[in-house]
C-alpha cells in the first residue's frame, strides 16, 4: 500500500491553469445545450401547470440574460468587449425599452393566437411547433434583412449596430419601434395562420434563447450545427464593418441564410472590427433621447446599410 501511495505521490498533478482550461472547455460545450434544455423545461412546466405565458416569457428572458452574462465572465470570446459599469447603465435603459416593445408585440401575438386559434389544433404539437418555428424564422429573417436594405427601417434597426462590441448586454440596444415591428411581423403571422397558443409560446421561448445566445460574447463554437442553428460565430460577422461578410440575418436558424445566399461563415472566419461603417450617421449609444427621435430627424439615404 505504501508503495502505491508513493507512486501516486510521484504522479504530476495538473496545475491550476490546466484545471481552469479544462473547466472552461466543459462550460463552452455545455453552455448551449443547457440553454436549450431550459427552453424545453420552462415550456413543459408552463403547459403542465397552466402558468400565464406573458410573465413566464419575461422571467425567462431575464434569466437568459443573467445566465449568458455570467458565462461572458467565465468564457469570454473577447475580453475587451466586456461592458463597463457605465455601459451597463445604458444597456439597462435599453433593456427596459426593448422589453416594452417586445412584450407589447408578444401580447398582441398571444391575443391574436387566442382569438383565431381553432378549438382543436390542426396538427399535433410535435408537428405544429417545428412548422411554426420554420415559418416564424423565415418571417424574422425577412424583416431583419429589410431592416438593412430599406432606408427607413434601417434608421430604426441601425441603432442596434452602433456599439463597437458584441455582448449579451447590448443585445437590448434597439429602437423600441424596431423591436415592436420585428416581434409582431415575425410571430403575428403564426397566430393568424391558426397555430395554437402553446406552439406560438414555445417558439417564442426558443427565439428569445437563441436571440440572446447569438449575441453573447462567449467562446462557444457550434461546429456543424452552424449550418442549421444561428450562433455567436455567425452573428459576430453580422456586426462586421466589412459588408462583404456581414450577412447572417437569422438569429434563431441559419437555414434561411443558406437558402438566400447570406451565409458567410466558415471555420476560423472572424470579423476584424464590428460596429457601423459610418459611426457618425447615428447618435452614440449613451445618447438615448437622441436615439429615440433619430429616425424622424435623419433623412433617408438610398443604399445605406449596416456596417
Amino acid at each position: 500500500m505504501s508503495g502505491s501511495l508513493a507512486a501516486g505521490e510521484d504522479r504530476p498533478r495538473p496545475g491550476r491553469a490546466a484545471v481552469r482550461a479544462a473547466a472552461r472547455a466543459v462550460l463552452a460545450r455545455a453552455a448551449h445545450p443547457v440553454l436549450l434544455l431550459a427552453v424545453v423545461a420552462v415550456f413543459a412546466a408552463t403547459v403542465r401547470r397552466g402558468w400565464p405565458p406573458g410573465p413566464v416569457t419575461f422571467a425567462f428572458q431575464f434569466a437568459t440574460l443573467c445566465y449568458l452574462a455570467g458565462l461572458e465572465r467565465l468564457i469570454p470570446y473577447e475580453r475587451s468587449w466586456r461592458p463597463s459599469r457605465r455601459e451597463w447603465r445604458w444597456y439597462g435603459v435599453y433593456y427596459l425599452l426593448t422589453t416594452l416593445g417586445g412584450s407589447t408585440g408578444q401580447t398582441a401575438v398571444l391575443l391574436a393566437a387566442g382569438a383565431v386559434a381553432p378549438e382543436r389544433p390542426l396538427l399535433p404539437l410535435a408537428a405544429e411547433m417545428p412548422l411554426a418555428l420554420l415559418l416564424g424564422s423565415l418571417a424574422s429573417y425577412a424583416i431583419h434583412r429589410l431592416g438593412h436594405t430599406n432606408p427607413w427601417l434601417w434608421r430604426l434597426h441601425g441603432v442596434h449596430h452602433v456599439p463597437d462590441k458584441v455582448n449579451v448586454g447590448n443585445n437590448g440596444v434597439n429602437h423600441v419601434l424596431d423591436v415592436f415591428v420585428s416581434q409582431a411581423c415575425a410571430q403575428l403571422p403564426l397566430a393568424l395562420i391558426g397555430f395554437s397558443e402553446r406552439a406560438v409560446f414555445g417558439v417564442g421561448l426558443f427565439v428569445i434563447a437563441q436571440g440572446y445566445f447569438v449575441h453573447a460574447n462567449v467562446a462557444v463554437r457550434l461546429g456543424l450545427l452552424n449550418h442549421v442553428l444561428a450562433g455567436p460565430e455567425q452573428h459576430r460577422l453580422h456586426h462586421s464593418t466589412d459588408l462583404a461578410e456581414a450577412g447572417h440575418y437569422g438569429s434563431d436558424l441559419s437555414v434561411w441564410d443558406r437558402a438566400f445566399g447570406s451565409f458567410t461563415w466558415h471555420p476560423g472566419r472572424e470579423p476584424a472590427e464590428v460596429g457601423l461603417l459610418r459611426p457618425e450617421s447615428f447618435p452614440a449609444t449613451g445618447a438615448i433621447g437622441a436615439t429615440l427621435v433619430h429616425p424622424w430627424r435623419m433623412p433617408a439615404k438610398t443604399g445605406e446599410t449596416a456596417g
